[in-house]
């Protein structure tokens, strides 16, 4: 597959250099124990589940992830409603290597990584002649991955094809086409929502889910 950047995405807001919930994860990385399996938010119990398909460099995904984000996980996913299992879509070869660098910390840390990468997308994503390689390590090391640690995700073939492949796997599935898409227990939803319609989705879905 192809993959471009879609020049039609239009940058939201003021990005910030790192988030609080970042420097709190700023440890040592444990081992990588499976860079493949579920990265995911929220309780597993929860009755709601959304898919999140997104990409690290899609201002409308950012746009969720520092506006929207902020109300769901407390009021939703915080309170046992909601979970939220995120799938790699990404836009352009940047996000992809970003993503195989966010797979490779531990999953506890995944969600605070790419919630600093968001916050930050201006700073590593859009800067003209922007060394990727070297500004986005400065987010890993903020995780606590060290440079050998980078090396191996950034050079990670095996993971890139995997990311891929679920990415063909999920058009084919959902009729993917836009970043960030949202399947809520099964149900298609295009789109960075604002929170009053993402609840509504949610609930919406809770109540189907309570007549089943």
């Amino acid at each position: 597959m192809l993959i471009t950047r879609r020049s039609t995405l239009s940058l939201v807001g003021a990005s910030l250099l790192g988030g609080p919930a970042l420097a709190a994860q700023s440890a040592a990385a444990a081992p990588v124990v499976n860079p493949y399996s579920q990265r995911s938010i929220g309780s597993p119990k929860a009755p709601v589940v959304a898919l999140e398909f997104f990409s690290l460099t899609c201002t409308h995904c950012a746009h969720f992830a520092t506006v929207t984000m902020p109300q769901v996980k407390p009021k939703l996913i915080d309170t046992g409603k909601l979970q939220i299992i995120y799938h790699d879509f990404p836009l352009d070869q940047v996000a992809l290597k970003a993503a195989q660098v966010a797979r490779y910390l531990p999953a506890e840390q995944y969600y605070p990584f790419i919630e600093a990468l968001f916050a930050a997308q201006d700073d590593w994503a859009f800067q003209p002649g922007e060394d990727y390689h070297a500004s986005i390590f400065k987010y890993a090391a903020l995780a606590g991955m060290d440079q050998t640690t980078y090396n191996t995700a950034w050079n990670d073939a095996k993971l890139a094809q995997f990311i891929l492949n679920g990415q063909q796997e999920a058009e084919k599935m959902y009729n993917i086409n836009a970043t960030p898409t949202f399947v809520i227990n099964g149900a298609v939803h295009p789109g960075a929502a604002e929170y009053d319609d993402f609840a509504a989705m949610v609930e919406a879905a809770a109540k189907a889910a309570a007549k089943s």
